[in-house]
């Protein structure tokens, strides 16, 4: 008699997250509190690639794409993947705050995925809100943070959450978790990691090493500061500089202040794609909706970028990065 094998049923669940910021990693933290599954953290350049392996993983069920913002290069390739997909009958939530057009909500929509999107609050404060009865008292905690690192504490949910903590504490937590996570952007593994203790009902501080993690960065950027000074350069609406010891993100602020400019600019070459990570940031004076201005000026450089109102980036090909800058530059006359 011949054995009758049945076929395994798909049962895996997957949350796809920005790896570059604490948004994205207690996003991750929370999905993997309330349903399980296996985190994937990914930056920007490497959105797509990583779900073109998902999409042939064939026991996938469920996958949550978080605070993975999508721009005019990539997303019509997004949708496409979005419906093969769903022609697998994959449970799909995308759950995300940054600028997105209503054609392209339009068309996730009509796929029947689930678009969790409000540019008002940061990502994981909108997955707590939407899985909060499936998630531990500890996820409000996780989620202020989340929301002070991405400068959204001041929003309506946010503003509540943080109201229930001591604000100092959230403060330094919040900090020791974004240093932590701009320290380790190369080690994927301790990055998984700090997503693992998260979900786990885990303050940043009781990490352990998470303070002198934290201490070994605070003092990079601080002698950044006066590599900053010495090789920024100016146009006439923004301060930007190359940065190659560190993060753009980091360096970004440095530039905004000490440029005495509305808006601030810093790019790293990334080798393995021959492309510039731009991150770029607005003063409270900058009226501009700089996410959106990125948006179209990446694409024209055959790049990606956006984001929000006064802090985006962008992924830019190096022959293009001084010609990106000027354009830039002219747009901000408006």
């Amino acid at each position: 008699m011949k054995n009758i094998l049945k076929k395994s049923k798909p049962n895996k669940t997957i949350c796809l997250s920005h790896k570059e910021d604490a948004d994205g990693l207690c996003s991750a933290a929370l999905i993997k509190e309330a349903f399980g599954g296996d985190s994937i953290l990914v930056d920007y350049p490497g959105q797509m690639d990583a779900l073109e392996k998902i999409k042939d993983d064939i026991m996938l069920k469920k996958l949550y794409i978080c605070d993975l913002g999508l721009n005019k290069r990539n997303q019509d390739k997004f949708i496409d993947i979005m419906r093969e997909l769903k022609r697998k009958k994959i449970s799909i939530t995308y759950i995300d705050h940054h600028d997105l057009s209503q054609p392209v909500i339009n068309k996730l929509n009509k796929l029947k995925i689930d678009v969790i999107h409000d540019i008002k609050e940061c990502t994981t404060v909108q997955v707590y809100d939407k899985y909060k009865k499936k998630l531990s008292n500890h996820s409000r905690f996780i989620a202020a943070c989340a929301a002070i690192t991405d400068y959204m504490d001041d929003r309506k949910k946010a503003s509540q959450l943080l109201q229930i903590y001591d604000r100092q504490f959230t403060l330094i937590n919040a900090t020791v978790l974004t240093y932590n996570i701009v320290g380790h952007q190369k080690d994927l593994d301790y990055l998984l990691y700090l997503v693992d203790e998260l979900s786990d009902s885990k303050y940043p501080h009781q990490i352990p090493n998470s303070f002198e993690f934290a201490q070994i960065q605070v003092e990079k950027l601080s002698l950044m500061i006066n590599t900053i000074k010495n090789s920024m350069k100016k146009m006439r609406n923004l301060g930007y500089v190359e940065i190659f010891d560190s993060g753009a993100s980091g360096a970004v602020n440095f530039v905004l202040g000490l440029s005495g400019k509305n808006v601030g600019v810093a790019y790293k070459e990334r080798s393995d794609h021959r492309i510039y990570a731009v991150s770029i940031r607005g003063s409270k004076s900058c009226k501009l909706h700089l996410g959106k201005i990125v948006n179209d000026l990446a694409s024209d450089c055959n790049g990606s970028g956006g984001g929000h109102k006064k802090a985006c980036g962008a992924v830019i090909p190096k022959p293009k990065i001084k010609k990106f800058l000027r354009d830039f530059n002219k747009k901000l006359d408006r």
